[in-house]
């Protein structure tokens, strides 16, 4: 019995003290533990704490950017995004958009804004859109956000500066200048629009921003690439530009069911179309020029040509679209005023009847001369692109920190010339949103940007596509006022965002006149 107390004695002089080491290893362990979750809660919230710093500070940056200079008023909005979800806001009237007209009423006509993650000075200044114009390659440079780079291409004729800009509107003017309007447009456009027209004076109703669309571009297209829409390669070419006006300016999402993408897949269909006739035309080198882009591939065929491929299919791209769009839009809602404005309607038969009544055989075309007299219709067009505003942006970059109006920009940053908020300032218009022609009345015809006037423009970029749209204008007017009476039937409300467009379009009856 003795040697089992011994043993058990023994082990139990031999457990008793192990028992406070193993407490002692396991309260270590566990307070080890709890320091290191300690620590590295510590250094979470240092690192969650310094990037809360760094995103203020970044945030503090975004709104206070550095300059040498005195900034002009206004605010970036959020970092990024900026203000670009105020700027794309709809706008259902010919007024001037509420994103620039409050902040003119705010900071006043010169401010600052950032769209599209771009910081971008807008202005409303008359002076200030002038010496913008005027400085162009020299303090400025022609720029546009991505979505338009993007959507033209990167080599468009928008992005090209200096000799090569100047190359290739000359190379333009051959087909848009005032010697081709003169021997061969002026008839084709008369020609289109009495055609097109009767066409839709046969039918119950038209949507006309349609329908001129269609008319244009079938007509413009013929002079550009010899346009056929029963080539199956070409049928739906005009298709892809549907959603561009849209697109233009728009937020850049590149998502199914965005203007943008819309505006990007249109891109790919039309410059898959244009890839192929080149390679087609470029494969015959005996072809005659029919057409302007014949005399874009003889220019690539050169020794050691000016241009390359890529900037000659961006220029037919723009081109395409720039012939057709604007005009019809213009006509579109140039139509929907006459509607609203009858004395005007009145006022315009009796000058293209009188011209009629002149002619040998009223059924001939409209002359040259005939055109020039048409001093009451060249005030009505003016009034028209006056109020349309198409074009809610024009937009440039400085090259260097520039000085003006007792403000600095600072180099790198965007400039945008707001054509309406010139166009409808009632220190310069009296009455702005009045439909009235008769406030041109003696006023000398413009042929280039002035500080009060820019619908087509400004400075060395004024748009070579002037004359052609004012031709297609005054011709569609003279078939229309001569020859039809019209009904709206449905639609006409407009809305911007900012760019025009007529969300349930605009439908009209024609019917013939005696």
């Amino acid at each position: 019995m003795q040697p089992y107390l011994q043993l058990a004695s023994l082990r139990l002089a031999t457990t008793i003290p192990l028992a406070p080491r193993l407490y002692d290893a396991n309260l270590l362990a566990a307070s080890g533990a709890a320091m290191a979750s300690s620590m590295a809660y510590i250094a979470l919230l240092c690192a969650l704490l310094a990037a809360v710093v760094a995103l203020l500070r970044w945030a503090y940056r975004w709104s206070h950017p550095r300059s040498n200079g005195r900034l002009p008023p206004g605010s970036l909005g959020l970092p990024v995004i900026g203000e670009t979800l105020q700027f794309f806001a709809p706008n259902p009237t010919c007024d001037l958009s509420p994103f620039v007209k409050e902040r003119i009423k705010r900071y006043g006509s010169i401010f600052k804004t950032s769209v599209v993650g771009r910081p971008v000075v807008v202005s409303a200044d008359p002076e200030m859109n002038y010496y913008v114009f005027q400085q162009e390659g020299k303090l400025f440079e022609s720029w546009y956000p991505d979505t338009f780079t993007e959507i033209f291409g990167r080599d468009n004729v928008g992005s090209l500066h200096g000799f090569m800009y100047k190359y290739l509107k000359t190379l333009v003017l051959r087909l848009y200048g005032q010697e081709n309007l003169k021997s061969v447009l002026l008839a084709e456009t008369d020609a289109a629009c009495r055609g097109s027209l009767a066409s839709w004076a046969s039918q119950p109703s038209v949507e006309l921003k349609e329908g001129i669309s269609t008319m244009i571009f079938d007509l413009t297209a013929k002079k550009l690439i010899g346009y056929d829409p029963s080539k199956p390669s070409q049928v739906n070419l005009r298709k892809n530009f549907g959603a561009f006006i849209r697109g233009l300016i728009s937020f850049p999402l590149n998502i199914p069911g965005t203007a943008y993408h819309e505006c990007m897949e249109g891109r790919k269909n039309a410059m898959k179309v244009l890839r192929g006739m080149m390679k087609e035309r470029m494969a015959e080198p005996e072809r005659p020029c029919e057409d302007f882009f014949d005399h874009v591939i003889q220019e690539l065929r050169r020794e050691k040509p000016l241009l390359t491929e890529t900037i000659a299919l961006d220029l037919m791209f723009v081109l395409l679209f720039a012939s057709f769009e604007t005009t019809a839009l213009a006509l579109t809602i140039g139509v929907k005023l006459l509607t609203e404005n009858p004395k005007v309607v009145d006022a315009l038969r009796e000058e293209h009847e009188a011209i009629i009544r002149n002619r040998k055989d009223p059924d001939y075309g409209v002359t040259w001369a005939e055109y020039k007299s048409m001093t009451f219709t060249s005030q009505v067009i003016m009034e028209i692109v006056r109020l349309a505003n198409i074009v809610p942006g024009i937009f440039r970059k400085a090259l260097q920190d520039v000085e003006i109006k007792g403000y600095t920009i600072p180099a790198g940053w965007g400039i945008m010339v707001c054509p309406p908020a010139v166009h409808l300032n009632p220190e310069i218009y009296e009455d702005p949103l009045a439909f009235n022609p008769w406030r041109w009345q003696g006023k000398p015809e413009i042929t280039g940007g002035t500080k009060h006037f820019m619908a087509f423009g400004g400075g060395l970029r004024f748009c070579v596509g002037t004359d052609l749209s004012k031709v297609l204008m005054a011709t569609f007017i003279h078939s229309l006022v001569t020859k039809y009476s019209w009904r709206t039937v449905k639609g006409g409300n407009i809305v911007r965002t900012p760019g025009l467009s007529f969300p349930d379009g605009f439908h009209i009856q024609l019917f013939p006149k005696n």
